[in-house]
């Protein structure tokens, strides 16, 4: 990929976002390679690396081994210059993070939380409040990014979350009023398919997609080593597709969605009818009995991994992913889901496609956050070259 500027308005800022980006993604690097690579003069990276240098966000580690003339300075972010703070909200609980400029766990807190309290938001900004308060930092925090249930439209920072019970809430704006920060929310899935971009098994990965169960179904898409999020930020509801016409109600109003087959709700339900399970107790429960080798509790979980191993196949043969990442809570029961779930989807997929790999993540809400924590970082040093902008609008256009 190269970068060409269309006017010389944000020049500056935006060649000195690219740098920065190149050396936290590819690092140690040295000027000469970071001007090939991005089709700047030498002298233009020469002058950026020197600012970045004397604010103390960029150090020399080494010198390479040339061949003729002085060796190459080789060049590092420094992780600990500045930090973010990134957090997962669920309907119960909101765990939280601080990371530094390379999306390294600093600390990690946790609270309780109820999304359907009338003045939840509120509540929310005053949990995020104490803990900002609480870390301890000393180095500038650059912002703090949200994961959440649901359709973000990150253009008008408008959250719609069934899960959580939320319809049009401006959330962004709201929290950046009471934070006085910089604040970026998105789905929680998609922070979870960055951080295993950046820094999971998605590393090397281009193309992939990212499963979750529990509560819910989600899915986080990873098209050409970026998220997509398609328009409004609607992509990735998976949970959401129907698999069987007429089938149980779902949350979302309609009926025989995956999610209402497969999640948490469904397969308690489903306990509940064999009588497995009595009223107050949950799929943790439900689990244990399966772990305990109950025919009754297995049986459930394999019907759920065959139906959702056949929805991920149909997935893999519109998206052609080189690998699926399955993860949540859901994922405590895997044991039970495994066998069905891998005939089934491995049944589902067209002949040249079944090379595609699948693997299991624990389940780690902090991790979740730490994703969250990264569009902060991105929107800092790489947002402006993550778009695509038109010649002439005083912005940088990227080229493939």
């Amino acid at each position: 990929m190269s970068y060409r500027t269309a006017s010389t308005g944000l020049t500056r800022d935006l060649n000195r976002a690219a740098i920065f980006k190149l050396i936290g993604s590819s690092g140690p690097i040295a000027r000469a390679q970071i001007a090939r690579q991005l089709g700047l003069s030498p002298a233009t990276v020469t002058a950026v690396t020197r600012e970045l240098l004397d604010q103390g966000l960029v150090r020399v580690v080494d010198r390479s081994q040339a061949r003729r003339g002085r060796p190459a300075l080789l060049l590092e972010v420094v992780g600990g210059a500045a930090a973010a703070f990134g957090a997962k909200v669920a309907p119960d609980h909101v765990v939280g993070v601080r990371v530094d400029l390379e999306g390294e766990l600093l600390e990690r807190f946790e609270g309780p939380f109820d999304a359907s309290a009338p003045d939840a938001v509120e509540r929310l900004g005053d949990l995020l409040t104490g803990w900002l308060d609480e870390a301890s930092s000393t180095v500038p925090l650059l912002g703090v990014g949200l994961g959440v249930s649901g359709v973000v439209d990150s253009a008008q920072g408008i959250l719609d979350s069934p899960l959580l019970g939320w319809r049009g809430v401006p959330l962004a704006g709201l929290l950046a009023d009471r934070l006085r920060l910089p604040v970026h929310v998105d789905n929680d899935v998609n922070t979870l398919a960055v951080s295993e971009r950046l820094h999971g098994r998605g590393r090397d990965v281009e193309h992939f997609v990212t499963v979750t169960i529990g509560r819910g179904v989600g899915l986080g898409i990873v098209a050409g080593g970026d998220i997509y999020r398609g328009h409004g930020g609607g992509a990735g509801e998976f949970g959401h597709t129907t698999v069987v016409a007429d089938g149980p109600q779902c949350s979302c109003g309609t009926r025989g969605c995956l999610e209402a087959l497969v999640a948490d709700p469904a397969l308690v339900a489903a306990a509940r009818r064999a009588r497995l399970l009595k009223r107050d107790e949950v799929v943790e429960r439900l689990t244990a009995l399966a772990d305990a080798g109950n025919v009754r509790a297995r049986e459930i979980f394999a019907n759920a991994g065959e139906t959702l191993g056949r929805a991920v196949g149909d997935l893999a043969n519109v998206l052609s992913p080189e690998l699926v990442l399955v993860s949540g809570e859901g994922t405590r029961a895997w044991p039970h889901m495994v066998g069905s779930f891998d005939g089934a989807f491995r049944a589902a997929l067209f002949g040249p496609l079944r090379g595609v790999r699948v693997e299991v993540d624990p389940w780690d809400d902090a991790r979740w956050a730490v994703g969250a924590a990264t569009l902060v970082l991105r929107a800092s040093f790489a947002a402006p070259l993550d778009a695509e902008s038109r010649p002439g609008d005083g912005r940088m256009e990227v080229v493939a």
